[in-house]
């Protein structure tokens, strides 16, 4: 299911452009969008399409995670903040203080893959299981029905939503009172990307990422709620369905009621042409 949509990084859509997150001033006719490192290679894929439909207007998108999106969202430094997931009282908070009422958006689904490499024997887990794993409580893979090898643990790094959203709901299981935090011997790496290479070179490495990174080199987990449910693997169906045990809403955020082309492109993602978008890049569309 690797998607043609790969991107490495900073993905620009036209020399000069002003980047989200700087001081520059924006350039009339453009959009800045900004966070997500999940919702990069969709946000990309809308931006590609939106500037066919519309030559007077260029778009530029990075990532380096929705916590950092949200904050050049509140810091005015872009227009739209991709996340995957949703804004917390504390960034509402902040943004207030700048007289910003941030809008949300509803744009697609996603499943969150916990993957392997191909060579390791273990092909489903519980919750239960990942969460020990995780956690560091369960620190070999003989304990899951593996090789007598100690498990490396990949995660994204704490300012990625993708890792929020694990934590909350692998982790503390949906706990909001849960004290769970991930093992301190987890490489926190910056991006999808980088957890997949590591997995695609290393037996012993277990990680997570949305759905439409999963690749020829990696292994997708099929996962269970528990030991009485059934093992499910991370696709389409079952996770509009919620028979995926983990899966979750993506989300843009505008700093206030979008105008202009900011709403042009708002209205183009929730567009039958922009969830057909959502598909192909092996996201879940909200809207048929």
């Amino acid at each position: 299911m690797r998607n043609k949509f790969l991107v490495f990084g900073v993905t620009i859509f036209m020399a000069g452009m002003v980047f989200c997150g700087t001081t520059q001033a924006k350039s009339a006719g453009s959009i800045q969008i900004k966070g997500s490192d999940t919702m990069v290679n969709l946000t990309q894929a809308w931006s590609e399409e939106f500037m066919k439909k519309h030559p007077e207007s260029f778009v530029a998108v990075t990532g380096g995670g929705s916590g950092t999106g949200f904050s050049a969202l509140i810091g005015g430094t872009c227009d739209i903040a991709a996340s995957s997931r949703s804004i917390t009282e504390k960034e509402m908070e902040l943004a207030a203080k700048k007289g910003i009422a941030p809008k949300e958006f509803k744009v697609a689904l996603d499943g969150l893959a916990v993957v392997v490499n191909p060579k390791n024997p273990v092909s489903q887990l519980t919750l239960d299981q990942l969460a020990g794993i995780f956690s560091g409580k369960i620190t070999n893979w003989k304990e899951v029905d593996g090789q007598d090898v100690k498990i490396v643990v990949l995660s994204r790094e704490v300012n990625s939503g993708t890792h929020v959203y694990f934590k909350e709901h692998v982790l503390r299981k949906g706990d909001s009172k849960s004290k769970e935090e991930f093992s301190p011997e987890a490489l926190m790496l910056s991006s999808s990307q980088a957890i997949a290479d590591e997995v695609k070179q290393n037996i012993a490495t277990i990680g997570y990422y949305g759905m439409g990174y999963i690749g020829k080199d990696h292994k997708a987990i099929s996962v269970a709620k528990d030991g009485s449910t059934d093992f499910v693997y991370p696709k389409l169906e079952d996770v509009v369905s919620e028979h995926y045990p983990i899966s979750r809403p993506l989300f843009l955020y505008t700093p206030g009621e979008p105008a202009g082309e900011v709403k042009d492109f708002i209205d183009f993602a929730l567009s039958t042409e922009g969830q057909s978008v959502v598909s192909q890049v092996d996201f879940v569309p909200i809207k048929k």
